[in-house]
């Protein structure tokens, strides 16, 4: 059975000539990680490779480059360090520091809420590694829990410089704004701009999440939950979680006032609050406590541990026995020579006659036989001492699942329960997580295809699609949005992206065109706005208007949120009030040439006996009478006709 991991064409690949590809440990949005071995130094590290479908973008590829530059820059024990960055054809490359452990999301997808010290632990060590970045100059700007990792042997440490950038240019716009939106300072989503105190109100939105066990705003739209950001205040966590003590939740407010400047000026700042804050609670970071790496390595284990360990205690209702005499023990040996010689001649019968079927039973019969243990759910390590301790000769596999956990026992081959000879040999298969998939742009599919499509991946879809007018045939996906299984950020997927089996996508579909009511009556026009399913407002709007006749609609006011109509909007009416009409001026007595000057400096065309034009009369003539009159009024552009005379 090819699994996916046999699938990805880089597993077993020598990338550079240096780094052997061995497996591949998770995957992004922009690139996928891997554990690979440094050949040359003869390591572990992480390989972050760019997936394929960006590598020819120039400005992807800058900020790969930007990331290591970045994060090579910073030297401190809290900081993800990045060795080497380079590009094997079509590759584009990092190589990281390998850290086994788990993530800060991990952590919190198991635990929800997390301790007071396991929080001051966490936030101790990030707020280190993040003030040796704003002392370089360098903005994070993606602080969130997927880019916190907690080792195995307890280092905490932040990583994933991709957005980060000098303080020098911090403006951010249109698709550069790739912060989490769930963790966006107010004045990215106002105005598009970031520095240090931007990575504080990220910090302050997590350090809210390990207190509480979720994040603050929440809504279906990205959108919705970046307007919260820019126009709510974040609430104090002990409204949620009463145990949370004073000095936090004003650590909280503080990190997350709307205006930067009402927040810490960067992280070493922040980090001296919390630090007296620590010194006044008699808390102190289990990590930065410790002195030896055996302390290091038991407070990592107390900060991931999210169950208790379980004893075994004695059941006091088991009779202890009681104490035997000597009289009582010749007694009973006594009896018991007395028994032993019909004893062992009954036995010497009955071996005789069930040794042939018990040499038959082990021998080649089903006694021979051991059934397959079941390892569901197990780790590989533990699942292979089960078949081990059972005779049988474990061999690893790997298999894809949207069910079982990565690294997680699936089942076995062959099955659970089968009886098989001692030694054979049994495959553990292992789950290395959803399968990954390039999907096909989705744009110009009708909704069912698209939604056929995407089931033939294991892909999900909401039930229901958001409908919007547009220039796109009725029925036709017009956009996509991918929502990822763990909980990531959701990004587009409208010309096609990277898909993992579970996924959820919402899909933009097309309603037709906006309708045209333009020169239609109101009545026409309201007709044809509800036949697309559009509620149309009880008042209009009143208008001039040069080229559409009174009463008759001009067009629709716009949409009060931006973007597309929707079906179910209320659409407003704008009716003509017909041109506008203006005053016209008295040139009666005028001279002709004064006449015309007046009138076209009004808006006004004049039109008069054709001999007014020869050279030298229209100096010479003057207006007897005009039509229409001073008392009247006539749109921009009217013609009034003059009587003209020679004057005596």
């Amino acid at each position: 059975m090819t699994t996916n991991q046999q699938a990805d064409p880089l597993i077993g690949r020598l990338v550079d000539g240096r780094y052997r590809v061995r497996a591949r440990i998770a995957r992004g949005g922009m690139a996928t990680v891997y554990v690979a071995t440094d050949l040359r130094l003869e390591r572990r590290i992480a390989l972050k490779v760019m997936h394929a479908h960006l590598s020819d973008d120039s400005a992807f590829q800058s900020r790969f480059i930007q990331e290591a530059r970045a994060a090579a820059r910073l030297a401190d024990p809290h900081v993800v360090n990045v060795f080497d960055q380079g590009q094997d054809g079509e590759l584009a490359y990092l190589v990281m520091e390998y850290l086994p452990g788990i993530t800060l999301r991990e952590l919190l997808r198991e635990q929800k809420r997390l301790t007071i010290p396991q929080t001051i632990t966490i936030m101790d060590a990030v707020l280190a590694g993040l003030s040796a970045a704003h002392r370089a100059g360098i903005v994070h700007r993606d602080v969130k829990p997927e880019n916190v990792l907690l080792a195995e042997d307890g280092r905490i440490k932040i990583g994933d410089f991709g957005l980060a950038r000098a303080t020098t240019a911090n403006t951010a716009t249109g698709q550069q704004l790739l912060g989490t939106i769930a963790y966006l300072a107010p004045e990215l989503v106002t105005r598009g701009t970031a520095d240090a105190r931007s990575d504080i109100y990220a910090l302050g939105i997590m350090l809210y999440e390990m207190l509480v066990g979720e994040q603050p705003y929440k809504g279906e739209q990205p959108m919705q939950i970046a307007f919260q950001h820019a126009t709510e205040s974040v609430p104090r966590p002990s409204v949620r979680n009463p145990g949370v003590p004073e000095p936090l939740d004003e650590l909280v407010l503080w990190a997350t006032e709307k205006s930067p400047d009402e927040r810490p000026d960067d992280a070493g700042q922040m980090l001296e609050r919390l630090r007296e804050i620590e010194r006044g609670l008699g808390i102190a970071p289990a990590v930065a406590a410790a002195t030896t790496s055996q302390r290091s390595q038991a407070d990592s284990a107390d900060l991931t541990k999210v169950m208790p360990s379980t004893m075994v205690i004695a059941d006091p209702t088991t009779p202890v026995p009681e104490a035997v005499d000597n009289a009582t023990l010749l007694r009973r040996r006594s009896s018991r020579r007395r028994a032993r010689g019909a004893f062992l001649l009954t036995l010497v019968l009955l071996l005789a006659t069930v040794a042939g079927g018990v040499g038959w039973w082990f021998g080649s019969g089903p006694g021979s036989l051991v059934a397959v243990p079941g390892v569901a759910g197990l780790s590989y390590e533990a699942a292979a001492d089960a078949l081990t301790a059972e005779g049988f000769v474990p061999v690893r596999g790997e298999e894809n699942s949207i069910d079982v956990a990565r690294d997680q026992a699936i089942r076995t081959d062959p099955d659970e329960g089968e009886r098989l000879d001692k030694g054979a040999e049994v495959t553990v298969y292992v789950s290395t997580g959803p399968a990954s998939h390039t999907a096909d742009a989705l744009n110009g599919k009708t909704e069912q295809e698209a939604r056929d499509y995407l089931s033939g991946i294991k892909v999900n879809t909401t039930e229901t699609s958001l409908v919007l007018f547009s220039d796109a045939d009725a029925g036709r996906v017009i956009n996509a949005f991918v929502t990822p299984r763990d909980g990531g950020e959701v990004y587009a997927c409208a010309e096609g992206c990277e898909l993992l089996e579970d996924d959820t996508v919402e899909l933009y579909v097309s309603a037709g065109a906006f309708p045209d009511v333009s020169g239609m009556s109101v009545d026409q026009a309201t007709n044809t706005l509800t036949e697309k399913q559009l509620l149309v407002a009880g008042e209009v709007q009143s208008v001039f208007s040069e080229s559409v006749a009174k009463d008759l609609v001009v067009g629709v006011a716009d949409r009060a949120e931006e973007g597309n109509w929707r079906p179910g909007d209320t659409v407003q009416l704008i009716v003509s009030k017909g041109p506008e009409l203006f005053p016209v001026p008295d040139v009666s007595g005028k001279t002709l040439v004064e006449a015309k000057g007046i009138l076209e400096n009004a808006g006004f065309t004049s039109s008069y006996a054709a001999w007014g034009d020869l050279p030298g009369f229209a100096d010479l003539a003057r207006v007897t009478a005009q039509d229409p009159g001073a008392d009247k009024q006539l749109p921009r552009g009217g013609n009034v006709k003059l009587s003209i005379q020679l004057s005596g």
